[in-house]
Parts: structure tokens; sequence; C-alpha cells
């Protein structure tokens, strides 16, 4: 029995057969690859998977002319031709972007509520790329945006620990007792929450001055569990990410690092692990 025999042998769910990607040309079937359309944006650097799943329900994304609302919907890539209102997609180069969010905008596309989002802030050439995580519309600092989403996947990845370092100022005097507190964890909201270390840099009955490294990216994690505390935070500024640092950027600004010497740099970092 030849390869060919093999394969047909094997049954293939109807939903398969539905979505399969047809009209490829002849030379580009070899380097053609198989994605589903809301991962193929989000590897673009477009949306997020979760965006680009909202915009294929609203009917904004078509292949080969088809209109398509299901997310699932495979492609090949390059090969098919994929439509975002209308606008026919080309791969990108890959980028890697260390950009100063500055306080008061949301990490978002597009808002819901017509706030002010990084992308009003960064150069329009760089509504292509997707944030790595989020900061909350309060928070300021290194937020890090990239089109390469095997990149983006290493440092959101839990179980890799990538360290986030934060300066935080809190209302009132952070005691000893607080401190571990912070390091041993709580729970809050089914989740538990914890800082991988606490350094208290300065403190007064008014505030306190404190560097948290977290290595998870759990929602508004520092904010809840010093409110959990009882400390009301007051600054928030991430100054660090894994191996890339925020420096001397100005808030609204942003560097560019060579994609490969952000690959090294992180391989470089976890090889230290």
């Amino acid at each position: 029995m030849n390869r060919g025999q093999r394969q047909s042998a094997q049954p293939i769910p109807a939903s398969t057969t539905r979505k399969q990607p047809r009209n490829i040309p002849r030379r580009e079937a070899d380097s053609a690859k198989r994605v589903t359309v809301d991962r193929l944006l989000s590897k673009l650097g477009i949306a997020s998977r979760s965006q680009a799943q909202e915009w294929i329900r609203a009917g904004r994304v078509r292949i080969n002319q088809r209109l398509v609302r299901v997310p699932d919907t495979w492609v090949a890539w390059p090969g098919d031709t994929v439509s975002l209102d209308d606008k026919p997609l080309q791969p990108s180069p890959p980028r890697f972007i260390l950009f100063h969010k500055p306080k008061g905008v949301v990490t978002t596309h597009q808002d819901e509520k017509g706030r002010q989002t990084i992308f009003d802030v960064l150069p329009p050439e760089m509504t292509r790329l997707h944030a790595v995580g989020r900061l909350d519309q309060a928070t300021s600092g290194l937020l890090l945006l990239t089109n390469d989403s095997a990149l983006s996947s290493l440092l959101t990845d839990p179980t890799r620990q990538v360290p986030r370092l934060y300066l935080v100022t809190v209302r009132g005097e952070l005691t000893e007792e607080a401190r571990r507190a912070a390091l041993d964890g709580l729970d809050d909201q089914g989740e538990r929450l914890h800082c991988e270390s606490v350094t208290i840099q300065k403190r007064s009955g008014r505030e306190s001055h404190v560097a948290v490294t977290l290595t998870e990216g759990k929602n508004r994690e520092i904010r809840r569990l010093f409110k959990a505390l009882g400390h009301e935070v007051t600054r928030l500024r991430r100054i660090q990410y894994g191996p890339f640092v925020l420096s001397d950027l100005p808030p609204g600004s942003w560097r560019e690092i060579p994609i490969e010497d952000a690959r090294r740099q992180l391989q470089s970092r976890s090889s230290h692990v």
C-alpha cells in the first residue's frame, strides 16, 4: 500500500473536508502550510487570536473572496487569498519592539469605550503588531510588541516563568509581615496570587516604594494582591520583562530590536535558568 492509499484509508471529519483550502498555485503548494484563519491573523501580528475570532464572526474576513464566519476555518498560507475588510493580507517581516506605554492608554487595537489605545500613540505601520501580554490603563512602563507568535508564546508561557520587574508605590507603610505575605501568596477570586520577590526600597506612614518581580501574567495581579493586604497601589510601572529593559526610554517612545537579537537574548536567558 502506498502513502496515498494509507492516507485515504483514514477517516476524515466532515468539518475538515468542508474547510480544506482550495486553488493553491502549484509553485506555492510545497511551501504552503495549513493554519486556521484566526491563528493566521494572530501569526501575522494583525490581532490577538481572541480579537481575530471576533472579527471573523463579525463578517470582516474573506478567504478567496468567500465570506467566512467560523474562526477555525482552514487556509493554506501562503497560497489562499485572505482579506480583512476587503484588503488582502500580506506576510510581514518579523519585528520586535520595546515600547514605553504611557499611563492612561489601553493595550488593545480598538476600544469599545473610545479610549486612547497604544496604537493611537504608535506609528501606523505598527498596527499589525500585537502586545506580549497587557498593562492595564493606569499602568505605565515596558510593553513588548511583535508579530512573531512563537517568540510571544515563549515570553508568556507560564511554565517558563519569565520574570517581570515592577516599581510599585502603595499607600501606607508596608510592613515586613505584609512583604512575607506577598511572597507566600494569597487567594483572590479563585486565583493564587503571589510575588516572586518583594524588595522594600523606601517606606513611611504615608506611602511605601517597592520593587516587585512576577513570573506569571495574571490579570491586575499586583493591584489585587496589595489591595488584599490593605495597601492601595497608587503607581505601577514595569521596567523589565525577561532580558528586555525599559532603561531611559521616554513615555510614548519605542525602540526596535532586530528579531534575531531578541531571540538570542531570550534564548541566552533561558539557558541560564
